[in-house]
């Protein structure tokens, strides 16, 4: 029996936009912007603040250094939040709905500090919510140290949720993810970015 939900953030709660976020770092000096943005994992110094071993100063000091010019934070915050393509109200009402049906919601997400500045603030749902309002918990690559596919970060939240994988469903729409939480005994459900997953989920919880 399913007890707890493990949610992706990107692609799953919120839409992808992988060319929008292309456009908005090129808009703030990043020409080589396709070559060093990715969907899934990031790498270089992108890869570096989600996985925490550099903080958004950090990044954004390094990310001047490429660009040629001083970019601010809030340039950054633009940038990063070109990977927002829409947040469809369904996915919401759905996390509400599973919370009140009394499964245990946990966010695992690949993200970093620009991000969450948006995402974790009352700016988010457009109602006054931020997205720790839909969870249970929240575990973030960057606060983690590790980032996905790599099993470490699963077995963080198994351990740190004090969870059973057998009773656990991740649902993430990255391929390579979803693989590597199987390996550890986890369900998985793997819809496509921006997919309306609201109802097939319930084939995966009975």
């Amino acid at each position: 029996m399913i007890k707890n939900i493990l949610f992706d953030l990107g692609g799953v709660i919120i839409t992808l936009d992988q060319s929008q976020a292309v456009r908005h770092f090129k808009e703030i000096g990043l020409k080589d912007a396709e070559q060093r943005l990715d969907p899934y994992t990031q790498s270089g110094i992108f890869g570096d603040v989600e996985m925490g071993t550099i903080d958004a100063e950090q990044f954004r000091e390094k990310l001047s250094a490429i660009i040629g010019h001083e970019v601010s934070r809030e340039q950054c915050l633009y940038a990063w939040k070109g990977y927002v393509g829409d947040l469809p109200r369904r996915n919401l009402v759905a996390l509400r709905r599973l919370r009140a049906e009394g499964y245990r919601l946990v966010l695992v997400s690949n993200t970093n500090p620009y991000m969450m500045s948006w995402a974790m603030s009352t700016e988010f749902d457009g109602e006054g919510n931020s997205l720790s309002d839909y969870f249970d918990a929240t575990y973030m690559s960057y606060r983690c140290g590790v980032m996905k596919p790599d099993g470490r970060f699963f077995r963080h939240v198994l351990d740190k949720e004090c969870i059973d994988p057998s009773e656990t469903l991740f649902i993430d729409d990255g391929l390579r993810n979803v693989e590597a939480a199987a390996q550890l005994g986890i369900h998985t459900f793997r819809p496509d970015n921006g997919a309306d997953w609201t109802e097939e989920i319930y084939k995966y919880l009975k």
